[in-house]
């Protein structure tokens, strides 16, 4: 790794020169099924032809303007995002831990905008991952993040998964929320079972809080639906998504009902590259494809040939 580089990561020594496909192609001509999708962000594999065409005539038009004017193409993002699930508004940015911290703003300012100030407090779960800016690690709760880097941001109260009581237990006159990953990716892969989902929901219902699914990484037809929790029937108040969402572009999204985003207002939050017109044209060109009916079957379909195959010892 060259030295110029900030010494936090220790990648693996090849180095590679384009992909296609499933396929990374290193600069000596070798070839490697990749079966890390760039962190599970390459959804669509590498070079896939509509993203290209997308990338490409966009970039021949507008790459940035801000958010004192219109985009057409995040509007149109936001338009179909939001029509395929619960929400009613969303939010652009450029990577998950940002879309973390607009829904983590939301929930606080939710309370803050219905007259409960008091209330600014969200429980999490033990080994979640959430991000890796200061409110965001602290959410996720892992110790081998946030040693070194002073006090943790408060407001973030762990739990342990599928324990409904501990959770009800935790919650009190300062709990705003509560903020889960439907499906656990940071030690292994932890699907969260359904019926700890509707307990939650539930709890919310009950106490007033808002529930928060960070989608990031389990989102965006990685489930065979194109939302993880939408196989549950469990519908949250505010959703985080990013990774397969750009296919490779960076681009993150916090999605809200309008009643959850009570409070936001003009100058309330912001993103100077968010929801950008090269993010916005290549998100939709994701979504052009794994919104249709067929992927989603496809891929349900060979998931369950993958279950069914013997584990070799």
């Amino acid at each position: 790794m060259s030295d110029a580089l900030l010494p936090v990561f220790s990648p693996a020594s090849v180095l590679f020169d384009h992909g296609e496909g499933a396929w990374l192609v290193a600069a000596n001509g070798e070839r490697y099924l990749d079966f890390g999708a760039g962190i599970a962000v390459n959804a669509l594999g590498y070079s896939h032809p509509h993203l290209v065409g997308a990338l490409e005539r966009q970039g021949r038009k507008l790459w940035h303007l801000s958010n004192v004017y219109r985009i057409s193409e995040a509007e149109r993002l936001a338009e179909r995002l939001t029509a395929a699930c619960f929400a009613d508004v969303a939010f652009f940015a450029n990577s998950g831990a940002e879309a973390n911290e607009c829904a983590i703003k939301i929930a606080r300012r939710h309370h803050h905008a219905h007259g409960r100030p008091e209330r600014w407090r969200i429980i999490t779960f033990d080994g979640a991952f959430h991000g890796r800016t200061l409110a965001t690690m602290a959410a996720g709760g892992n110790r081998k993040y946030l040693d070194g880097f002073g006090p943790p941001v408060d407001g973030f109260d762990q739990c342990p998964l599928e324990d409904i009581e501990a959770v009800r237990a935790r919650v009190g006159p300062r709990t705003a929320a509560l903020m889960i990953e439907p499906i656990q990716g940071e030690s292994g892969i932890r699907p969260v079972s359904h019926g700890f989902l509707r307990q939650l929901r539930e709890l919310c219902d009950e106490r007033g809080l808002l529930l928060i699914f960070d989608e990031i990484q389990c989102g965006m037809a990685r489930t065979g639906h194109l939302f993880a929790h939408q196989e549950a029937g469990v519908v949250p108040d505010i959703m985080s998504l990013a990774k397969g969402l750009g296919g490779g572009f960076p681009i993150g999204a916090c999605l809200a009902t309008r009643g959850a985003a009570f409070g936001m207002r003009p100058g309330a939050h912001g993103s100077t590259f968010g929801g950008n017109p090269l993010a916005g044209a290549v998100a939709n060109a994701v979504l052009d494809i794994v919104m249709d009916d067929g992927v989603l079957a496809e891929i349900r379909r060979k998931s369950a040939l993958l279950r069914g195959l013997p584990c070799r010892p």
